[in-house]
């Protein structure tokens, strides 16, 4: 009777406490019944851990918010230019380039030297744009790198100089000077005709070329709140964002305005760039959508790990039809009135290959789809027409993206 108590009631602690007594009592096979029961029951609960762990994983990432949002108001400005590279040898605009004679000409002028434009011959010089980024809380005396763009026909940019030329905004302000030696990862050689090319050799970089003149002002520690902008608009996101950074600074501090603002509010003299830095760093659960991007020029898919797959079945077969046309001339013989014919001959051939069978199961993964694709021979074209039919056919849940 004291058995069968023990069976009816048995768990991991009720063993652990059965004395040397009791456990003399029990049969070897009753003994050996009781260690392969808690062994499963074990193992059952070890697959269930794993399966729990799996999905969480495949349902979410964790990121850390600077790298999946931004502040709003804290950004970057674009930057442009137009400037002449010079002390190219030869490599430079052509004579059917004019504005770069002409910009020439009006710097030449400002610098006390009057040279009408037309009186310019010069093949080492070049009309380039100019590019950079200002960054954020960017004051007077900041470095920044710019790369430099060929507008006309210069044939390379290396071993040019960039003369000093002055950096616009978007509101027509200067805000930059750029000048100094570009820096070409490429080069291009032409000789009676033949032309060795490497790389692109028209667009060249000036690492800390250009200094800043003018700053964008802001002021961030006399504002009371900031608005955490998402990259990828999300409702689950943005709620598990302003909950960990709440839980992280031990207040309601934020607040989820909508899928892709998170409002965080500052307290009465708090540190403002100390808070930001905190938050900043808050790891919070991310929850990406499942996307097919394809790109139907270069013949190029991506499949994100988060797609999901139902059971479908596939038939992928090709039809391909050649028409050539040849022209036979008809000579006429010697010493006859005739006259040369020259007529067309057309032929025409059709393969049909055979129909290709595809079969996903319960539980298929992207990478099964990828392997059984490659099996049957499938182009890029033929991959994103099957990827947009299990679209329509709701076998892919996820978002195609054409680009």
């Amino acid at each position: 009777m004291r058995i069968l108590n023990y069976t009816a009631h048995l768990s991991e602690e009720d063993i652990r406490r059965m004395n040397a007594e009791e456990m003399k009592h029990l049969r070897p096979g009753t003994i050996w019944f009781l260690l392969v029961l808690t062994i499963s029951l074990l193992l059952m609960a070890a697959c269930v851990s794993a399966q729990g762990l799996v999905k969480a994983d495949y349902n979410e990432h964790m990121a850390r918010v600077k790298d999946i949002a931004s502040i709003e108001g804290i950004r970057d400005n674009q930057l442009v230019g137009y400037g002449l590279v010079v002390g190219l040898q030869g490599t430079g605009d052509s004579q059917q380039t004019t504005f770069p004679t002409q910009t020439l000409a009006a710097m030449l002028l400002r610098m006390g030297v009057s040279v009408p434009a037309t009186a310019i011959r010069v093949q080492n010089l070049a009309a380039v744009f100019v590019s950079a980024t200002l960054p954020p809380f960017a004051r007077a005396g900041t470095k920044l790198d710019i790369t430099a763009s060929s507008a006309g026909d210069a044939r390379s940019l290396e071993g040019g100089l960039l003369l000093m030329t002055p950096l616009y905004g978007t509101d027509g302000k200067i805000y930059a000077q750029a000048q100094g030696p570009l820096v070409v990862g490429g080069y291009s050689i032409s000789v009676n005709g033949n032309t060795k090319q490497f790389n692109h050799p028209t667009v060249g970089r000036i690492p800390f070329g250009a200094m800043v003149e003018r700053g964008v002002l802001l002021d961030i520690t006399e504002r009371d709140r900031f608005s955490i902008l998402l990259n990828d608009a999300d409702f689950k996101s943005a709620g598990a964002m302003a909950t960990a950074i709440n839980t992280e600074l031990g207040r309601p501090a934020a607040r989820a305005y909508d899928s892709r603002r998170v409002d965080l509010f500052v307290k009465g003299g708090e540190d403002v760039p100390e808070l930001l830095a905190r938050v900043e760093g808050v790891e919070v659960p991310v929850f990406p959508r499942a996307k097919v991007i394809v790109n139907e020029r270069t013949g190029t898919v991506v499949i994100g790990g988060t797609v999901v797959l139902q059971p479908v079945s596939i038939l992928h077969g090709g039809l391909s039809v050649n028409v050539v046309t040849e022209f036979q001339t008809s000579q006429p013989g010697p010493l006859s009135a005739g006259s040369t014919v020259t007529t067309p001959s057309t032929k025409v051939t059709a393969n049909d290959k055979p129909v290709s069978r595809i079969e996903l199961k319960q539980g298929a993964t992207v990478d099964d789809l990828v392997r059984s694709l490659q099996v049957i021979g499938a182009s890029a074209r033929d991959v994103i027409s099957i990827l947009q039919g299990m679209k329509s056919a709701g076998a892919l849940e996820a978002e195609i993206e054409v680009i």
